[in-house]
């Protein structure tokens, strides 16, 4: 093993149980168990905000995955990954203070909280919880893996004992502290990997002779990999264009980002986080996807693509040097992980449990059940991630697609238009989950060759639309502020 990159890693894993146990104080001691578990006390101040948005979205598809792909396919997906600047800015200001004021007004703990107030209907809070146990699930087992390949690389142990480690770590700090757990720490994790990116960046340019001799020696293995097409031309013009939907402007339908607009102190902590979020959003990612392009000349034939970064870190930094920076993306896993699982947790919890079969349960019925359904969610997490695909960054983004077609229209158009009603919302989620998974798995040609979200997501607004103003007669859930 290699002891001089593990034992920050160490330093930095103990750092995140004392936080875990801090903020483990506050749920023991809070007066509402699920709005301190599940949001903090929706006490977040600017900053903490904007890093544990960018914490969270930042996961292990953008600094394993993502890396790993750009290292394949060279700057084309560099340029498709910086559709992901405007992510915590579309949050916030498509949902921003009418979001915060709408959720406080309606005690919304979780997203489905928000549409089972706004729409009134069993099946609308049912189907929103299904979906996101099925699409955050292939999430989960996406941060596992990537967090596994990383302690693999590092230490050389097995895959399977890297990722039994990295799981264990998640699930005590998890279930012990709860949403304010995973806030503060993602507010240090953001801090981590917007430093430890630009510090690699730097190392992997002077390791490969400067800027232009890699560019040079790019050019000379194969000169599509410094154009915006890809290694194989596969990145078509309409094709990144659509990820500005994939990874832009849908993100405001996410549920573990939204959850995160209903989290802060005020409108200035709200403004705050606007600003620094896509400040460091666009650094890091721009810096990660650098970092893998960059690396193809140094390290070359990697067999394994999800291995890069670890891999690099160690190559072109002093060992002691490369385990704090491989904090970075360690932070970076462990922060999306924490929130999935909580997210999860919840749907089944306070939108199923609580609201369909228990109602009446005490609050430490509740309280063990949170914590146990967290720590059953890790376990079965951890037995789909044994056998991993070769880059993770398919599954990340095949949840993220799953989760925008099922939620956009009915968070949006619930908040700012009253005529949508509970049957529109029903039909988008229908029409646009089913379209989502019969296009992903390639059962009809997508127009113009874009992303298999885009025509789902087009066809939903259409049927939240048409059905909602089709079923007038039957009600309209009309949101009363």
């Amino acid at each position: 093993m290699n002891w001089e990159a593990i034992i920050p890693l160490i330093g930095f894993l103990i750092i995140i149980f004392g936080i875990g146990m801090y903020a483990g104080k506050f749920v023991r001691s809070s007066n509402n168990f699920l709005d301190e578990y599940f949001l903090g006390g929706r006490s977040l101040g600017g900053f903490v905000l904007a890093m544990t948005m960018t914490a969270t979205y930042g996961s292990a598809s953008s600094f394993i995955g993502g890396p790993g792909t750009a290292y394949t396919q060279g700057l084309g997906w560099v340029l498709l990954a910086m559709s992901q600047v405007a992510t915590g800015y579309f949050v916030l200001m498509v949902l921003g203070k009418k979001f915060a004021i709408v959720t406080r007004k309606y005690k919304a703990v979780t997203l489905v909280d928000f549409l089972r107030k706004r729409y009134q209907s069993k099946w609308v809070v049912l189907f929103s919880a299904i979906s996101i146990i099925i699409f955050l699930f292939s999430a989960m087992a996406a941060q596992w893996i990537g967090g596994a390949r990383l302690i693999e690389s590092l230490t050389g142990l097995s895959y399977t004992t890297a990722l039994f480690i990295f799981a264990l770590s998640v699930l005590i700090y998890v279930t012990i502290g709860g949403f304010r757990a995973v806030a503060l720490t993602d507010a240090i994790q953001g801090t981590v990997m917007f430093v430890g990116t630009l510090v690699l960046l730097i190392a992997v340019i002077i390791a490969g002779g400067g800027i232009s001799s890699i560019m040079a020696d790019l050019m000379a293995e194969n000169p599509n990999l410094v154009t915006p097409f890809g290694k194989d031309g596969s990145l078509s013009p309409a094709y990144v264009s659509s990820f500005w939907i994939l990874v832009g402007v849908g993100v405001v339908a996410l549920p573990q980002i939204a959850t995160r607009a209903m989290s802060y102190k005020n409108a200035r902590s709200m403004h705050r986080a606007l600003i620094i979020g896509t400040i460091v959003v666009g650094f890091i990612m721009l810096n990660m996807h650098l970092i893998g392009v960059f690396a193809r000349p140094i390290l070359p034939g990697i067999d394994v693509p999800d291995t890069v970064m670890p891999l690099i870190a160690l190559e072109v930094m002093p060992a002691w040097l490369a385990g704090i920076v491989l904090a970075a993306p360690m932070a970076a896993i462990m922060s999306t992980v924490d929130s999935l699982l909580l997210l999860v947790s919840s749907s089944i919890v306070k939108d199923v449990y609580l609201n369909y079969i228990q109602p009446k349960a005490s609050p430490n019925r509740v309280k063990a059940l949170s914590i146990g359904i967290t720590a059953v969610l890790g376990v079965i997490v951890f037995l789909m991630s044994l056998n991993p695909p070769e880059l993770i960054i398919w599954l990340n983004l095949f949840a993220f697609g799953g989760l925008e077609a099922a939620f956009i229209w009915p968070v949006v158009m619930g908040l700012y238009w009253k005529k949508g009603n509970k049957y529109g919302a029903l039909a988008s989620m229908l029409v646009g989950v089913g379209l989502y998974i019969l296009s992903d798995f390639n059962l009809f040609t997508q127009p113009f060759g874009m992303h298999a979200v885009v025509l789902p997501v087009v066809v939903a607004f259409f049927a939240y639309v048409l059905v909602s103003l089709a079923t007038q007669s039957k009600g309209t859930n009309e949101m009363k502020i």
